[in-house]
């Protein structure tokens, strides 16, 4: 059997492996269903949306359309539980303003409001919350968007974490967003709006499990400015959008190509990372293309406005680094491949595991 012949088969049995329909059978939840890799997906397609099901649902986006009265809603939730609360970079409160309102930017939704709860524990100093609560209102003034609404609980002492928090979004979807996670199409080119992996790299080493030491910083910011320029320079030609968080690019890609029934192919020298996180992703034996953002993006362009909406997204202040890093494929379906750096291809699956717990 030649090496092109067993590497078509083996491509073969892997494609097939991913298109059966994903079934939880799992007897106890682990970190790894929260980490946005193969029980993530298991979880979700296996146990949540069977017993959910609903269009809105089924779609599986950053956030879900409502319309009302004629005018067209996106609303979106989430939790964080990062340790610790703090990092080089940012805190929990960035997090829950800027993740939120970053799943409704890449849906093609301008931000409007928030609610938040928040999940504390008895014994957290005052002066900690006081903390969080001023990133939280200065992030939410960044990011144009008003909290209106929210709830608090406290929980013994050992059962938080120092705190938790939970957000729910709501935006006005844009009308020249034409997105879907089922847009993508052969020819799009794939773009990333800056240096990968910087959130998840600082999380990790802020909590001192490491003998490493490197200056890096949470990208943990706003998306809203840079879909606004992707969906001005490309308009229509802009397929989709998604926030590269749990999971990082490498789960985006799988996750959408998956949804598209199309294949991702990633040009691994035009990955752009920072050299402090490729140092120390190497180091530990990640790949960054699986640790999680923050204040980046990866979208789908038509090839005829791939260029000027290159060009527009390294306009815009923390987007200077965006490239393009690979392209659609038709085939095969589903997956996601990488020409490497050495000259050779492989497969760029979800993850197993859960290799940095609480980080978003």
């Amino acid at each position: 059997m030649s090496a092109t012949t067993r590497e078509q088969r083996i491509l073969e049995i892997v494609q097939g492996t991913r298109a059966k329909q994903a079934r939880f059978r799992d007897r106890q939840i682990t970190t790894a269903h929260g980490a946005g890799g193969k029980a993530s997906q298991s979880l979700i397609e296996g146990l949540l949306l069977p017993a959910l099901h609903n269009d809105a649902l089924a779609a599986l986006g950053d956030a879900a359309s409502v319309s009302v009265n004629g005018t067209a809603l996106a609303l979106t939730t989430d939790s964080y539980v990062v340790r610790p609360i703090r990092f080089p970079g940012g805190s929990i409160g960035e997090l829950a303003v800027n993740g939120t309102v970053n799943d409704l930017a890449v849906s093609g939704a301008r931000p409007l409001a928030l609610t938040l709860s928040l999940v504390l524990e008895e014994g957290l100093p005052t002066a900690e919350l006081r903390a969080e609560i001023d990133a939280i209102a200065r992030a939410a003034d960044a990011a144009g968007v008003q909290v209106i609404a929210g709830d608090t609980k406290v929980v013994e002492r050992g059962h938080a974490d120092s705190m938790y928090a939970c957000t729910t979004g709501l935006g006005v979807v844009d009308p020249r967003a034409r997105l879907s996670p089922r847009g993508l199409e052969p020819g799009d080119r794939i773009i990333v709006s800056g240096r990968v992996g910087e959130h998840g790299m600082a999380v990790m080493l802020a909590r001192d499990e490491f003998a490493l030491e490197a200056e890096i910083r949470s990208d943990t910011r706003s998306l809203w400015p840079a879909a606004d320029a992707l969906l001005e320079a490309a308009g229509a030609d802009l397929h989709c959008m998604r926030d590269a968080t749990r999971g990082g690019v490498a789960s985006a890609l799988n996750e959408l190509a998956r949804a598209s029934s199309v294949a991702a192919l990633v040009r691994e020298a035009d990955v752009p990372v920072a050299p402090a996180v490729a140092g120390a992703a190497e180091l530990l034996g990640i790949d960054p293309m699986y640790i999680a953002n923050e204040g980046k993006l990866v979208a789908f362009v038509a090839p005829a406005s791939a260029s000027g909406a290159l060009d527009a997204l390294r306009a815009v202040p923390g987007c200077e680094q965006a490239a393009e890093i690979g392209e659609v494929l038709r085939e095969p379906p589903g997956m996601v491949l990488v020409d490497t750096a050495f000259g050779g291809r492989r497969v760029m699956d979800l993850l197993a595991g859960d290799p940095l717990p609480r980080i978003c």
